[in-house]
């Protein structure tokens, strides 16, 4: 419900994720139940779906249902974490603004007359505007960390193939630097918890491609602020 009251305001959400309270019911009988229990996430248009589209902010990729879900889908849901819609992005993505022909023009929810920065436009939008606590945006050259300084919000790009690539739309570029996925939210804290779910047993599996290094705690502790 909070999502669709953001928005109607600011334009950041492109799809509801069929089949997430369904998701939810058998989270609920099984005995393990993953680090991010029961919490809705957002997840940016072009990262695939099952039974979705990811457009790219481009027409031409409207009709292709996407069969399965990517990698970082599969491992939020194993660890019960619960992908609830898809949200809005730039055409081609490669902007700093956030608007397409095809879902319109994005709005800040922190001001209204600005722009929440792109391409993860939709994330930190919705993030910001109370309608998700965490999201799941994607960076090149600043996809991930430009709206989450134009929205106040904490937001991590990770090394380059940390964590298994996008499994989304076909990018009409080739890009010299690797795109990354990563988490948005609110507070460091979740970064970090994010990042220790999706670091895990089940993505090494699915990605052989991904070094198997597990999320260290210590380093992150010793990075703390005394």
């Amino acid at each position: 419900g909070e999502a669709l009251e953001v928005n109607r305001e600011v334009n950041c959400v492109t799809d509801f994720i069929h089949g997430c309270e369904d998701q939810l019911q058998k989270l609920k009988k099984q005995k393990e139940k993953g680090l991010l229990y029961g919490i809705p996430i957002s997840i940016k248009d072009h990262i695939n779906c099952k039974g979705h589209i990811s457009s790219g902010g481009m027409v031409k990729f409207l009709g292709h249902l996407k069969e399965e879900d990517s990698v970082v889908v599969q491992v939020l849901k194993h660890q019960g974490g619960i992908p609830f819609v898809k949200t809005n992005i730039p055409q081609t993505m490669i902007n700093y603004d956030c608007s397409n022909l095809i879902f319109g023009q994005m709005l800040n929810p922190l001001n209204l007359q600005k722009s929440p920065g792109g391409s993860s436009g939709g994330e930190g939008a919705l993030i910001a505007g109370g309608g998700s606590i965490l999201g799941i945006g994607s960076d090149v050259a600043g996809s991930i960390c430009l709206p989450s300084s134009f929205c106040g919000l904490c937001g991590l790009k990770p090394t380059g193939n940390r964590i298994s690539p996008p499994g989304c739309s076909d990018s009409p570029f080739v890009l010299a630097v690797t795109a990354m996925l990563g988490p948005m939210a609110r507070d460091v804290d979740s970064l970090a918890l994010c990042m220790k779910a999706l670091l895990c047993q089940e993505m090494f599996q699915l990605d052989p491609t991904v070094p198997p290094i597990p999320f260290d705690e210590e380093v992150r502790l010793r990075g703390t602020p005394m």
